[in-house]
């Protein structure tokens, strides 16, 4: 038992608070134990000289302590900061550098300000894990802006203190310990469980292999607990730490783009090709759902430069020769007009006993650099005379699919995407995907 009550293992209460400076990109107040550290995120347009037309950005910090964060007055700083805010902000920086990938950056700067307003150990631990906190809020900001388009984060980071105190390995030292502490360790790592730096110093002895182990070991378990907590802070834009991958879809059909999303959604970070930036309209002029969908792939992924899923789908009828095939979406000359093409579907339909029918779907992935690739999938059902249900959309009310006895707009989303034209294309292409990402790597 500590002096506080801790057990030798059992760090400190951590509390994070976002958005602390609203004038801040980021922002947070970060508290463990009595320490507390105000860390803000200010995003700048452009780079230092070194880095000028490199296509990349620069991630820095900055240090210092309040004149009352200590029992004792501390100097502010002049122009010439004191040794010791340096060499912390310094590794600040270092430790965050290695959470962003620059060149998703931009040619950007993001500055972290670290400002100690109660020191009781750990402020150097405590402002890292708090920037780490900042930086993301700031990243979601630019994303929101539309500055960035996918998050540069690419490791989450984290740190904390341990020590040897009376001979015994602690973690998480409190001023007092850590100001009579035998060793003294810093533990900064990533959500691999990787070190980004170890500080580790014999202040009053040498420290043993076994010791190291312990203070690592109890490192490692205090740093995911940290992990949690800034997840805990940032809620949902915690999705902006090591995100998927991007994937375009080059369609502006809500309908079909939240498909594709609940898809793909565990793979890949799936965004539309408005989001993308690509507003232009593309002439669908191929003879098959396979030629069009590569069509639409090719000309997103040539805008955009990023990886594009399109697909091309319809409705194809036997007793019609297969219309409406590749005009489904404009078979009464109206794109999108649903009505008009079920209306019409149904009168050239009428009197037929043959009402087979089938939705088909082909799907093209265009990887820059790389020949477009194609999945195919149907699923066969049976036309009705008159339309059932208000779910789904296109063809949908009039498609039965017979092994539920439902349309496709009378079943639930995850009925649908379960047994879909789409989903099974999807299916295919998902195994595509793997095989492409396994000659990659």
């Amino acid at each position: 038992m500590r002096q506080d009550g801790r057990m030798a293992a059992q760090a400190r209460p951590v509390e994070i608070q976002t958005d602390f400076v609203r004038t801040a990109a980021g922002s947070c107040l970060i508290a463990t134990g009595n320490t507390r550290v105000i860390c803000t995120a200010s995003v700048e347009e452009g780079v230092p000289p070194f880095l000028k037309g490199k296509g990349q950005g620069w991630i820095t910090a900055e240090y210092a302590m309040l004149p009352a964060s200590t029992t004792q007055r501390k100097k502010r700083d002049g122009i010439k900061k004191d040794g010791r805010s340096v060499e912390i902000q310094r590794l600040i920086g270092r430790s965050l550098r290695q959470a962003v990938d620059m060149t998703k950056l931009g040619e950007r700067t993001i500055t972290l300000d670290c400002d100690v307003l109660e020191a009781d150990g750990g402020t150097r631990t405590a402002s890292i894990t708090g920037a780490m906190v900042a930086l993301t809020c700031a990243v979601d900001r630019l994303m929101a802006e539309g500055k960035l388009l996918a998050s540069p984060i690419v490791h989450q980071v984290a740190a904390i203190s341990c020590g040897v105190v009376d001979n015994v390995p602690c973690l998480d030292l409190c001023y007092q310990e850590d100001s009579s502490a035998q060793v003294d360790m810093n533990v900064v790592m990533n959500e691999r469980g990787e070190f980004i730096e170890l500080q580790g110093t014999g202040e009053g002895r040498a420290f043993t292999p076994e010791e190291l182990a312990v203070l690592t070991s109890y490192g490692r378990q205090g740093v995911e607990n940290l992990m949690r907590a800034q997840r805990e802070a940032l809620g949902e834009r915690a999705r902006h730490i090591c995100p998927k991958p991007p994937l375009v879809v080059a369609s502006g059909n809500a309908h079909k783009l939240r498909e594709l999303q609940h898809i793909f959604g565990d793979y890949y970070t799936v965004v539309s090709m408005k989001t993308a930036g690509f507003r232009g309209d593309i002439d669908e002029n191929a003879a098959t759902f396979a030629g069009n969908a590569v069509l639409k792939a090719e000309a997103v992924c040539a805008a955009t430069g990023l990886p594009t899923l399109a697909d091309d789908s319809g409705l194809t009828v036997d007793a019609l020769d297969g219309e409406p095939g590749v005009l489904s979406a404009r078979y009464a000359g109206v794109h999108g007009d649903d009505a008009a093409n079920n209306a019409l579907l149904l009168r050239r339909m009428k009197g037929k006993t043959a009402r087979a029918a089938a939705f088909q779907c082909a799907i093209a992935l265009k990887i820059p650099g790389r020949e477009a690739l194609v999945a195919e999938g149907s699923c066969p059902g049976v036309l009705l005379e008159e339309e059932r249900g208000n779910g789904g959309f296109g063809y949908d009310p009039l498609f039965l699919y017979e092994p539920l006895g439902k349309t496709f707009a009378e079943l639930t989303e995850e009925e649908k995407n379960q047994v879909s034209h789409r989903a099974r294309a999807c299916e295919k292409m998902l195994a595509i995907m793997k095989e492409v990402q396994g000659e990659c790597e």
